[in-house]
């Protein structure tokens, strides 16, 4: 009898220690769950189409303020480069509305929280810096980080379209994200032809 009673109480303790052990885990679990919004997207489609959203007030916000980086450019080339990518960030504008159009959605923007601080952070640089081959180098600094971001995003839409059989909207995409590469290219030939030697010049002299 002593003897059952022993291996009861041993159960007993077991039992008690697995359930303990079974409710940490649950209550740890819940902790490292992110609850999603109540608007929060449900489906691959959604998401596409949540990331169209986002990229496309990206790209119309992009078209305020490549104007103000052009103003403030003082080498030609860079210059040139940024009213080249002008013209075509108002031409992604209208592919995107497209793509809007072939998934059946009107084409609204959702403010890209991602875009809007590196606008300001460029912003910031033309304001700490002087006018010349320091604020231009600046200037590259800001735009290809914003181009990275875009080549990472229409990178991402182009494989969603893809997956989702949506080939004209990720022919669309395509397009717009090899001149995301192209851009990128070209700020970066500028930076290490001209300008960013400028610049160095210019802190050498400071310094002198």
């Amino acid at each position: 009898m002593k003897t059952a009673t022993r291996t009861t109480a041993k159960n007993t303790k077991t039992n008690a220690t697995a359930t303990a052990k079974t409710a940490t885990t649950k209550t740890t679990s819940k902790r490292g769950i992110v609850k999603a919004k109540s608007t929060a997207a449900e489906g691959l489609k959604e998401l596409f189409i949540d990331s169209l959203k986002d990229i496309y007030w990206a790209e119309k916000a992009l078209t305020k303020a490549l104007p103000k980086m052009i103003k403030n450019a003082t080498t030609p080339a860079l210059a040139n480069g940024l009213t080249s990518h002008l013209a075509e960030t108002e031409e992604h504008v209208a592919r995107l509305e497209q793509v809007f159009e072939i998934v059946g959605k009107r084409a609204v923007g959702k403010k890209c929280e991602a875009m809007d601080g590196l606008i300001k952070e460029g912003q910031d640089i033309m304001e700490s810096t002087e006018q010349g081959a320091v604020r231009d180098a600046g200037i590259i600094a800001a735009s290809q980080k914003i181009e990275h971001y875009e080549i990472a995003t229409y990178g991402t839409l182009c494989a969603f379209a893809k997956t989702l059989g949506m080939d004209d909207a990720a022919k669309i995409l395509h397009t717009t994200l090899e001149e995301e590469k192209t851009a990128d290219i070209t700020l970066t030939e500028a930076a290490y032809n001209t300008i960013n030697f400028d610049a160095a010049d210019a802190d050498d002299s400071e310094m002198e």
